[in-house]
């Protein structure tokens, strides 16, 4: 469980030096959509590796097999939100609210997903492989879990290690 921690600790420190104004200038600046107005938007296959999306609201937008690996999606609300088949392997989705969102199918390898909310949320085939996320959440999600993921092959129950 130190692990974790660690890893959150590690995760939030690259985060803050990735994001700093004062790297090389040769580093490509991600997409930046903090603080952005975004529900109903359509990011539908999107390539959008480490964009950021802190405090956006993305209610109701569409993300159906986009690509946002290493996107930061923290403290945002993205209530109904389609994720279907996205890739947010180590993303940070922590303090977002996902009520009644379609993670269907979705891959969210070694992402923190801490104080989330995943109220009503359609789980089916999605990888949570080594994700962080508490023990309440895992719970809960259990209670749901089926599938397997088409893209990686593992079931939904087996990466939220259910019992």
């Amino acid at each position: 469980m130190f692990w974790k921690q660690g890893l959150v600790l590690l995760f939030g420190i690259l985060t803050f030096f990735l994001a700093s104004p004062a790297r090389a200038a040769d580093w490509t600046h991600p997409l930046s959509f903090s603080n952005a107005e975004l529900s109903r938007r359509d990011f539908s296959g999107e390539s959008l590796q480490a964009a950021e999306f802190s405090n956006a609201n993305m209610e109701f937008a569409n993300f159906t097999d986009a690509d946002l690996r290493g996107a930061v999606m923290s403290a945002s609300v993205m209530t109904q939100v389609n994720l279907h088949g996205a890739d947010l392997t180590n993303a940070m989705v922590d303090q977002v609210n996902l009520t009644k969102a379609d993670l269907s199918d979705a891959v969210f390898k070694e992402a923190l997903l801490l104080r989330a909310i995943f109220t009503d949320v359609n789980i089916n085939g999605a990888d949570f492989t080594d994700a962080v996320l508490d023990k309440a959440q895992i719970k809960e999600l259990c209670n749901i879990a089926n599938g397997v993921n088409s893209k990686t092959g593992v079931e939904t129950r087996d990466s939220l290690g259910c019992q």
